[in-house]
């Protein structure tokens, strides 16, 4: 492992994506930035994927990240919202797969887990737990920021594990792992 890696996390959706950045250095970790991206004054799906992707592409472009982490979809009812949110996730990979980033993704689960010790925790309470681990200030109005940054703090702690969850380095690795998406 390098000196110092950067790891981007993304909490996607389509109406709000949440992202941070945080610094590994040896055995710490610091927050760079964490921020939103607002998505519902755009009524048309496909330009808030096309934002996205753009925002994604900008924040890899500006600040280089070594991994990226996603928080995989949570299995609802609806499932048009699981429809759009599934795209919203695809789009984030598909960025970070651009810029040859190794993608690992957390079940909901698993990140709050990572941050709090216990899988069902609520967002208030992750976003606490992040505040006091990362000496953050004050917390975002929307916690959609704050649920960003827990993935990024997840994947720091999951580094290493052998099960951490689904690990892309790349379109080929992706297709590999994944036979039964690619249409011949």
């Amino acid at each position: 492992m390098q000196e110092t890696q950067i790891i981007l996390g993304v909490d996607p959706g389509t109406t709000i994506m949440g992202f941070g950045l945080i610094e590994v250095s040896k055995n710490s970790m610091q927050m760079i930035q964490m921020h939103e991206l607002h998505l519902k004054k755009y009524d048309n799906h496909f330009l808030k994927l096309h934002h996205i992707f753009k925002r994604t592409i900008e924040l890899i472009d500006e600040y280089h990240p070594d991994e990226m982490a996603l928080e995989a979809p949570f299995f609802g009812k609806n499932v048009q919202s699981m429809l759009k949110l599934g795209r919203a996730q695809g789009v984030a990979m598909a960025a970070g797969l651009s810029r040859e980033l190794s993608i690992t993704e957390y079940s909901p689960k698993k990140i709050k887990m990572a941050i709090t010790g216990n899988g069902n925790a609520s967002k208030e309470q992750v976003a606490k737990m992040l505040q006091q681990l990362l000496k953050i200030k004050t917390l975002p109005k929307n916690l959609d920021a704050t649920d960003g940054l827990a993935a990024a703090v997840c994947h720091y702690y999951n580094r290493g594990k052998e099960s951490q969850g689904k690990n892309y380095s790349g379109w080929s690795a992706y297709v590999n792992q994944n036979p039964k998406k690619i249409k011949p």
